[in-house]
Formats: C-alpha cells, sequence, structure tokens
C-alpha cells in the first residue's frame, strides 16, 4: 500500500507569460517563504518556446532565492492548461494535497495561502470562488459576468453540477480523492475543471466553497467570446463520455 506524504504540490500553468508571473510570482514566493505548510511549488510551463522558457529559468531562480522550494517544469508542446496542471501534479503521486493557481495575480498570494490553510485545517477539497461578500470583494468587467453565469448554468443544465463558481482559477484537492478520479480525466483546456468536478462527484467526493478576493487583470489568455464555444461543446464531450 502506497503511504501518501505530507506534501502540498501547488502549480501555477503558465503559457507564455513570464511578463506576468514576474511580479506575481516574486510576492507569491516570500508569502510561501512565511508559511511553515510544507508546500512545495512547481511553475509549469505549456511549451511556451526557448526564450520564453530562458525567462522563465530566470525568474524561477530569482523566487528559489526567497523560497527555495519551487522549480520549473517544462514541456516540449503547448496542449492546454487541463494537460499542464495534471503533468505537474504527477512529480509528486504521492502528495497529501494538489492545488493550482493562476499567474495573472487576480487572486493575490495571500488568498493562495487562505485557500490552502483552509483546505489542510479542514482536512477537505476547498474550491476558491469568486463571490461578493461582507469580506470579499471582485472585480470583474459586466461582459466577463454574464459569460461567467451563462457557463455556470450550461454546468448545471450538462453536468447537472451544483458549484457556484468552477472555473475559478485556484483549487486545492485532497490527494486521496484526486487520486481516485485522475486516470478519467481527457479535458486539456479550460473546461479541465468541469470535468475534475464532474469526477470528484461520481466518485462521492465533496468540497467546500471559499469566496475569494478576486480582480479581473488585463492581458488573460481567456476570451470570453472566443473560448464560449470550446468550452460549451467541452462539456457535452464530458456528458456524453459519462453517458456512454
Amino acid at each position: 500500500m502506497t503511504i501518501a506524504s505530507d506534501e502540498i504540490l501547488l502549480v501555477t500553468p503558465v503559457w507564455n507569460d513570464s511578463s506576468r508571473l514576474a511580479g506575481f510570482g516574486e510576492d507569491l514566493a516570500k508569502v510561501l517563504a512565511g508559511s511553515l505548510l510544507p508546500i512545495r511549488w512547481v511553475i509549469a510551463d505549456d511549451g511556451s518556446g526557448a526564450r520564453e522558457q530562458q525567462l522563465l529559468n530566470q525568474l524561477c531562480a530569482s523566487f528559489e532565492k526567497i523560497f527555495p522550494r519551487v522549480e520549473l517544469h517544462v514541456e516540449k508542446m503547448h496542449v492546454g492548461k487541463g494537460s499542464i496542471v495534471r503533468n505537474a501534479w504527477k512529480l509528486s503521486p504521492d502528495a497529501a494535497w494538489y492545488a493550482f493557481v493562476d499567474a495573472d495575480g487576480s487572486v493575490t498570494p495571500e488568498e493562495v495561502l487562505r485557500l490552502i490553510e483552509t483546505a489542510v485545517s479542514g482536512g477537505s477539497t476547498a474550491l476558491g470562488i469568486r463571490k461578493r461578500t461582507a469580506e470579499t470583494r471582485v472585480e470583474v468587467s459586466l461582459w466577463r459576468r454574464l459569460v461567467h453565469r451563462g457557463f455556470l448554468i450550461a454546468v448545471r443544465l450538462l453536468l447537472v453540477l451544483r458549484c457556484d463558481d468552477p472555473q475559478c482559477g485556484a483549487k486545492v484537492l485532497q490527494g486521496t480523492g484526486y487520486r481516485k478520479v485522475s486516470r478519467e480525466l481527457r479535458e486539456n483546456g479550460l473546461a479541465f475543471d468541469s470535468e475534475l468536478l464532474f469526477a470528484l462527484k461520481r466518485k462521492g467526493e465533496g468540497w467546500i466553497e471559499v469566496p475569494l478576493n478576486w480582480t479581473e487583470k488585463e492581458g488573460g489568455k481567456v476570451k470570453p467570446m472566443r473560448d464560449a464555444w470550446g468550452m460549451l461543446a467541452a462539456l457535452v464531450r464530458i456528458r456524453c463520455r459519462k453517458s456512454a
């Protein structure tokens, strides 16, 4: 029997993101350095190319001076966010926790650590959600809010999945639960979050939803108008695979 380690494997997926990672990554390194949790941070590059990887190596070296448990993982080809996150998680097959956070800084490093601490202290998978409360602020354009609402309705109708925000770019998964579903996951694109949650639900794995402070950033890779149809098609694929 394999005994899980106590490691928390945090992945930041990047694709031509060195400029955005520079500021966010340094701040995240400082926050992680102040934590006593056994966090291993992997910056996972989804086939950005030689020049970009050179910049990432330089950034990683500078972050390492602040937080020693950081490393760069590089894939040769660009496949998609889902693929790079799953491949990076394979670096620690027996981790106690698997987490990821986007590199754009929409979720601050302090909020990332708060989400990890919430998951670990509660012993449960924890999903960051963009939700205004008395304690949290969400700054997002009206257009993106409308697209998000439409996708949320599609997730509920097609996957019968109840989650206030399946696409938020910050999640912490209990390792035992993730390993139950990891071999079933196929979506390499932006809908991988929804597939992941759908698979966890089918295995009887629950989660808690944690409202986070979230600020929309410029220069993001997600283009709601361009990507909406592809994500909708992915939801149909997910449903059809499980119905087959």
